[in-house]
Formats: structure tokens, C-alpha cells, sequence
């Protein structure tokens, strides 16, 4: 992964409105998840999710390495404690902007909320925008997107579209006593720059306000 001072990244991400922040290079993007040790170790070694893992429910993923702090509690809350960056092809989470469905109703996508919760029903992608958090754990007023897999979907992303697995814990513990000490100007976090999807389908355009 490619890290940088922290100070220096905000300074360049926009403050408010909905944005797909990310680490990314021409073929993969790098998205978070946190889970308990052992899935973690089978996840690292293996370079795919399995065993202990489970394909039954809905696992969401996060672009914004600081959202995945707030969610985690930097890799302190229960079966959060290992953190994972996982590089995905590009293609794949593309297919996933593609394929989601916002789990709130919004008429401007689609007119009747009866269509809308038909849609939801069927699609095995969701997509929510959450307000980002800085790194003490406050919300700012800038949004950040998080998808929720599941079914096939899920499977494909799990087996199929992974390049590679990052433990990240030791970083993570490493940053959270600058954060801890209030010594910002310190922190170093995932180089994230704004991503642009080749299609902006199911509402997922950094323009929306």
C-alpha cells in the first residue's frame, strides 16, 4: 500500500458532497474490511475468503480507510480486530456500482418506492453513502460510499476478483497512538485520491451533491 501524512491528503479531499475516495492504480482498487483473527489468517494465507468465513450473509466493503477506522474502532471492537486492505480488480467493483441499489429509497433513481423495494429485493449489491469520520472518530459532512455483497456476488468478489490480501492490524495500532496523542501532523493513513468509475449507474457520481 501507498501511505501518506495525513495533514497532507486532507488538504486535497473534498470537504462535503458524495465521493468515492480510494487507493487505486490502472487495474485494481483497494477496499477494507475488518474481521475477527481467524478470518483474517485464513483470508491472508489462502489470498481468498473461506472457511470460517461466512458466504450466507451480507459483507460490505469500504474504499475510505478511515471509515473502516470508525467502524472498527481502529481494530478494537469484538471480531473487528484484524484489518484487511484487499486489492480487487477494477473491473469488478465497477460491475459492483453497476449492479447496486440503494438501501433507502431515492425518487430521483427510482419514481415509486414500490419499484424501488422491487430492485432492492432482487439485487445482490447495496449501496449506502455514510458520512466519512475523521480520525477521531467525527463525522464530517463529506460521504463515503460502502457496499453491502451477497449471494453469487458475494462469492465472485470473494474468490474470483481478489489480487491480493493486506493485513493491515500492526499499521493500524501503529497510527492509532498518533490519533490517541492528538498528534495528527504524525498519522499516516492509505494514500486515497478521488475515483472516477467508468460507469456512474445506480446514483454512484462524485458530482451528486
Amino acid at each position: 500500500m501507498k501511505i501518506e501524512r495525513y495533514m497532507e491528503q486532507v488538504r486535497r479531499w473534498p470537504s462535503e458532497g458524495r465521493h468515492i475516495l480510494a487507493q487505486y492504480d490502472e487495474t485494481t482498487i483497494v477496499v477494507y474490511q475488518a474481521y475477527k483473527p481467524a478470518i483474517g489468517r485464513f483470508a491472508v494465507g489462502h489470498g481468498c475468503f473461506g472457511g470460517p468465513f461466512r458466504f450466507n450473509r451480507m459483507s460490505w466493503i469500504k474504499t475510505n480507510f478511515l471509515w473502516m477506522m470508525f467502524r472498527s474502532g481502529w481494530g478494537s471492537k469484538p471480531d473487528q480486530e484484524t484489518i484487511l486492505a484487499i486489492h480487487i480488480r477494477r473491473s469488478g467493483f465497477d460491475s459492483l456500482l453497476e449492479q447496486a441499489v440503494h438501501s433507502t429509497w431515492n425518487p430521483v433513481l427510482h419514481p415509486s418506492l414500490e419499484e424501488w423495494q422491487k430492485d432492492l429485493w432482487k439485487s445482490e449489491v447495496r449501496l449506502q453513502w455514510d458520512p466519512d469520520h475523521d480520525p477521531f472518530g467525527r463525522p464530517v459532512k463529506r460521504r463515503a460510499v460502502q457496499l453491502g455483497l451477497r449471494g453469487e456476488t458475494l462469492v465472485r468478489y470473494a474468490r474470483d476478483w481478489i489480487v491480493e490480501i493486506e493485513d493491515i492490524t500492526k499499521f493500524v495500532k501503529t497510527q492509532k497512538v498518533y490519533v490517541d496523542q492528538g498528534k495528527l501532523d504524525q498519522l499516516e493513513t492509505p494514500q486515497e485520491a478521488l475515483y472516477f468509475p467508468e460507469s456512474v449507474q445506480a446514483g454512484v457520481n462524485p458530482s451528486i451533491p
